[in-house]
Parts: C-alpha cells; structure tokens; sequence
C-alpha cells in the first residue's frame, strides 16, 4: 500500500555523485534512489546487469559512425520536420532549452527514436515528430541492429529503475507500468572532438548547461577530460567522475514535475578540456533520453503532496511537455 506522503530527506553535505548498486533489496535500492535524486537528481548504478556483448556493440558501432567521412554522415542527417539522424558539430545550443543564448555546443550527435513504432497515428500532429523515422546510414549497415538491442536492453533497465524508484517513493513497484509502456525514448551517440588547442568562444562548452526534457537519461561516458558536471546545491560544478562498468543516471524535468520537485531536474553541463592539457581531449558517450508515454499525463503524485497543499504544477501530457523544451533548444 501507498505510504503517506513523503517528506525530502534532510540536505547532505556531500557533493559526490552517490553510486547505486542495483542487486541490493528493493527497498534498501529504492530509499537510496530516493535520497540521490532529491539531494542530487544524479547517481550512478553498477549492478545492473546489462550483456556487455550488446552494451560494446552499440559503443562500437556509435565509434564507426563518427569515424566515418563528412559526407557518409551527412547522407544520414536529420530530414526536415523529422527528429533522428546526425546533427553535425556546432548545430544545437542545448543552454537555449532554458532561455539563454550561447554560442553553438562544440559536439556533434547521431539520435534513433522509437523502433517499431514509425508512424503511429496521433490525435495531436506534434506526435508524428517523435515517431519519426530514423535515417540509419548506408555506410554502416550494422548500426541498427546493434542499437536496436541496445535501446531494447535499456528500456528493460529504465523500466526496473522505475519501479525501484515507485518502492522509494511509497508506491506499488508496478505504479509507472502504464505510464512508460509505449514510451517515446531516443538513444544518441554523442562525439565531442578535440579542439586541437583552438580556444572556444566565450561561453561556448561541449554541452551548454541545461536540464534533461524527460522522466531519466541513462548515461555511457568514457573518462577523457572536458566531461560532465552537475550543479551541486550549494550552487557550485561538480564533476561527474566516470567509474566502470557505471551508468550516470539523472532525474529528467517530467520526473521533477511528477513528484513536485521532490526530486531534482538538475543543471549540467559538459565542459571543455584545458587548452594546455598536452592529449587528445576527443570524447563519447551514449545517452539513453527515457520519456512517459506520449499521452500520458503527468501530475502530482499521491506521496508527493502534503496533506492540505496544492501541486506546484498543473497537469500536462508528457508529450507536450517534451516538445515544448526540444523546440526552444533548436531556436
């Protein structure tokens, strides 16, 4: 049964991105999720089983991608009105997302939406944009296949954090089933190349700080300089170390929203190596961006809200609420 509603765990004064082992016992591994994501919004898991032969054949393929030619990545773009595919070096400004104007982040970025799914009918147009179809690149004919397990090994993974953090927050480990079980999540490969000792414009970074749009990002990152960080609560950057074997896992804005900022979206960003660091400074990751189901609607859950209070947040379908965040990050 639903526990009363859960008051925040009291401020810690760690600034260290807690690491989660996810074979402990539900509700040990679902009180720890809860104490993270509302002092941090960010932990890492080890213990989550995942087949290392899919995990390396996605890294792998992901790698192959942006080695190959200019032209072979292009022949892959993003078609117009269409939301998968290479979006090459310097086209997005994710610190947009959040109103501010930067110069254009210094990566470039292969995305893959829903598989299956292409073309599914919506009563709201907009839906059409995230079922888009993914234009794989004829150069690298093995590339869906190794993400398509991949994003299948991952949505199982997001589905078990989920319930976990269900047991964390007082709730049936079945309760976000039917919220997540026609989700809209996309994988994207990410490359930040180094800069060859080039310096950046001024406030130009790899990844302009922002939020995640959705319920959890599950992160793949390799630990060459110029990496992630997190803003801390005592408004500080705080790197993201990368351990082993470890997925960076983050709290999206829909999460924030469902549980009335009992947890937190938290501000990051992925900054640019020093410019005397002497080493190649190329860097990669594989993200995997989890969202609820289109129409699902996202509101206060029960053990989310004081006896007497109101929701900080009206009710919104998960759908409207990510398109509205990915628009202004393209603006």
């Amino acid at each position: 049964m639903p526990r009363e509603w859960l008051p925040s765990p009291s401020a810690s004064t760690s600034t260290e991105v807690p690491v989660i082992d996810l074979s402990g016992p539900a509700y040990e591994v679902g009180a720890a999720i809860d104490v993270a994501a509302s002092e941090f919004g960010f932990f890492q898991i080890v213990g989550h089983q995942l087949d290392p032969v899919v995990e390396t054949a996605a890294w792998s393929s992901a790698r192959a991608f942006f080695a190959l030619s200019l032209d072979d990545k292009l022949a892959a773009s993003i078609p117009p009105g269409n939301a998968y595919g290479y979006a090459p070096f310097r086209a997005e400004r994710l610190a947009a997302s959040l109103g501010v104007m930067t110069p254009p982040d210094l990566k470039e970025t292969f995305s893959a939406g829903p598989f299956g799914r292409t073309g599914v009918q919506s009563a709201d147009p907009a839906a059409a944009f995230v079922y888009s179809a993914t234009p794989w690149p004829a150069a690298l004919p093995s590339m869906p296949v190794a993400w398509h397990a991949y994003y299948t090994a991952m949505t199982e993974l997001t589905a078990r954090i989920m319930s976990l953090m269900a047991v964390g927050l007082g709730l049936a480990d079945s309760f976000f089933e039917p919220f997540i079980d026609r989700h809209t999540a996309a994988l994207r490969a990410l490359h930040y190349p180094d800069l060859g000792g080039s310096a950046p414009e001024p406030g130009q970074l790899r990844a302009g700080a922002h939020t995640d749009y959705g319920t959890l990002t599950l992160l793949r990152q390799d630990d060459a300089p110029g990496g992630l960080q997190v803003r801390g609560a005592d408004d500080q950057w705080h790197e993201v170390r990368s351990t082993p074997g470890a997925y960076v896992v983050n709290v999206g804005d829909t999460l924030a929203r469902w549980t009335n900022d009992r947890w937190r979206s938290t501000l990051h960003r992925v900054v640019t190596p020093p410019s005397n660091i002497g080493a190649d400074c190329t860097r990669r990751s594989l993200a995997f961006f989890h969202n609820a189901n289109w129409d699902a609607v996202i509101e206060c859950l029960p053990t989310c809200l004081a006896a007497g209070a109101e929701p900080k947040y009206a009710p919104v379908t998960a759908g409207r609420h990510l398109m509205d965040k990915f628009r202004k990050a393209q603006s």
